[in-house]
């Protein structure tokens, strides 16, 4: 694979990494950067719908003598099937954006196609915010969805495979904590433009979208490829020196040289159980392995997109997407803008505590409590709800939606994202991850068809009102024996090892797996000692030493 790098692997399991600096934490965790993409662009759209100026866009109701009570009230006018499309189309075009990334991640980059999303994604914004009818806001939001669809694959893969392991589960959840901060800042541009009488009220929200694609391109060129990427295509000097650049490292480091290895002996174990043949064999290769095997392929893609649709399960886009609306229909909500800029803000100051609970508990213990967490929170939120509509009982089921926010901002919102980019060998990692995220995005956009459909009884539809929540806390319910059954415990552990323990344990037995060998060790890649005077020997070859 590759000449001019010397095998120096070791067969000690605590030196498969090499140490790194503040230096490259931070460029680690700017990757996250690209969660604000799927926050502002999925947050802007709650308050938009609720708009004077958007709302007589679609409906011709004058705006001169609306109060702000009566513009709230007339959002509900917006026909059920614009509402349903407008809202649904982005999740659309993410789903084919995402399995689209999977190729373009393993032919040109993980960094080249998240540039690439966000170039497509500024076309969309472009579009979103030049319209004035249904058909052009539409086109647009479809297009960013490609884009987003990009962005949301890759900056999964690209973090997991550039992150130390020890903080991985940190960094990867700083993509969730992105997803927060892009929905508070839509959440605070929507609040601050939705009494304007012009066109500016909606289109101030969809241009700042593309200030968040620019950012993220612009900071991509400065960061480097994945290592795992140029090991894969056999460009070894290359990984090599992407790697001493990731780990703040000097050229030629030995603690270098044996991660390197590592990762470049699991690569070969892994082509050797699943060799590549060809493009429809590189997507079949997600479907191989039986059932009871953990460590099947087939297994882990089923874990990778059915952990996706049960974060999408737990209902927490019902209250990014229509809290305003929901918020509304309360009846003893003055100002439903705020109260939906305030669950924001319990999801931003929420998600950081998740950067320490990952780590110091585990991604399988945070998905059982929270789960747990949040079936108790919807429950309570759905039995005041049809038993008391007093304001003091209201106060009470936004406390408890709050608490809910909590829970899912704390474990299931990031603990997904973590999960879905470690558990895929490198062989199938980018397909795997890009199944993984459409499996979020197509169930997103189910959900977001369905959900106008059973909060309104405009155009045929079936308003549930707070009973939603039953059926939102059975579903978390559902979440609950998942986590308990199905997620495996990869805390503390590279990537490398983790293709290990799903090999040789459950996923009720896995956190009590440690690691006891190398891939560098079984492949033969641990340096020998040498005779001196003699050139370093690998397998019965000679090669050189340099990186």
């Amino acid at each position: 694979m590759g000449g001019g790098v010397v095998f120096q692997g070791t067969a000690d399991v605590s030196r498969v990494e090499a140490p790194i600096t503040w230096k490259s934490y931070m460029m680690c965790a700017f990757a996250a950067f690209g969660g604000i993409f799927f926050g502002f662009d999925s947050g802007y759209i709650s308050g938009v719908l609720a708009m004077d100026y958007f709302i007589h866009l679609f409906t011709g109701l004058p705006i001169p003598g609306l109060d702000a009570t009566t513009a709230v009230k007339n959002a509900f006018v917006i026909p059920t099937p614009h509402k349903s499309l407008i809202v649904s189309i982005l999740s659309a075009g993410t789903f084919f954006g995402a399995i689209l990334a999977g190729d373009l991640a393993d032919w040109f980059g993980r960094r080249t196609t998240v540039i690439l999303g966000c170039i497509v994604y500024g076309i969309g914004c472009i579009l979103q915010t030049a319209s004035t009818s249904l058909g052009l806001l539409v086109a647009g939001r479809l297009i960013a969805g490609f884009g987003v669809g990009f962005v949301s694959a890759i900056i999964i893969l690209y973090m997991s495979e550039i992150a130390p392991k020890g903080v991985r589960g940190a960094i990867v959840s700083g993509y969730q904590f992105a997803i927060t901060i892009g929905l508070l800042l839509a959440s605070c541009v929507d609040y601050a433009t939705e009494n304007r009488m012009d066109s500016g009220s909606y289109r101030i929200p969809m241009g700042l979208q593309l200030a968040w694609a620019l950012i993220l391109a612009a900071g991509l060129l400065w960061l480097p490829e994945s290592p795992r990427y140029f090991v894969m295509k056999g460009q070894l000097d290359q990984a090599a020196r992407v790697l001493e650049r990731l780990r703040d490292q000097h050229a030629g480091s030995e603690l270098v040289q044996a991660e390197l290895t590592e990762i470049i002996a699991n690569h070969e174990y892994e082509m050797s159980v699943i060799p590549q043949s060809g493009y429809i064999s590189s997507w079949a290769n997600c479907f191989k392995g039986g059932l009871r095997n953990p460590a099947s392929n087939l297994r882990r893609t089923i874990l990778g997109t059915s952990l996706q649709m049960m974060q999408q399960w737990t209902g927490i886009n019902f209250i990014f997407y229509f809290g305003t609306t929901f918020f509304t229909q309360l009846g003893t909500i003055s100002n439903p803008f705020l109260i939906s800029l305030i669950t924001t803000l319990v999801n931003v100051c929420s998600t950081p505590i998740s950067f320490w609970i990952i780590e110091r508990f585990g991604r399988r213990t945070i998905m059982i409590w929270g789960a747990l967490g949040m079936v108790v929170c919807e429950f309570i939120v759905a039995i005041i709800g049809v038993t008391d509509t007093s304001k003091p009982a209201v106060s009470a089921m936004i406390s408890f939606i709050c608490i809910y926010i909590f829970f899912f901002a704390t474990t299931w919102g990031p603990g997904a994202w973590v999960v879905i980019g470690e558990v895929f060998p490198l062989p199938i990692r980018s397909r795997g991850v890009a199944l993984s995220t459409a499996s979020n995005w197509l169930w997103n956009c189910i959900i977001t068809i369905i959900t106008p459909y059973i909060t309104s009884t405009a155009g045929g539809g079936v308003d549930l009102g707070p009973r939603i929540f039953f059926l939102w806390g059975s579903l978390c319910l559902l979440c609950l024996i998942y986590a308990i059954l199905l997620i495996p415990e990869t805390k503390g552990l590279t990537l490398e090892q983790v293709d290990r323990m799903l090999e040789e344990t459950t996923p009720m037995t896995s956190a009590k797996w440690v690691p006891h060998s190398t891939y560098a060790a079984e492949m033969g890649m641990t340096e020998k000692p040498a005779p001196h005077g003699v050139e370093h020997v690998e397998a019965g070859k000679e090669t050189d030493s340099s990186v």
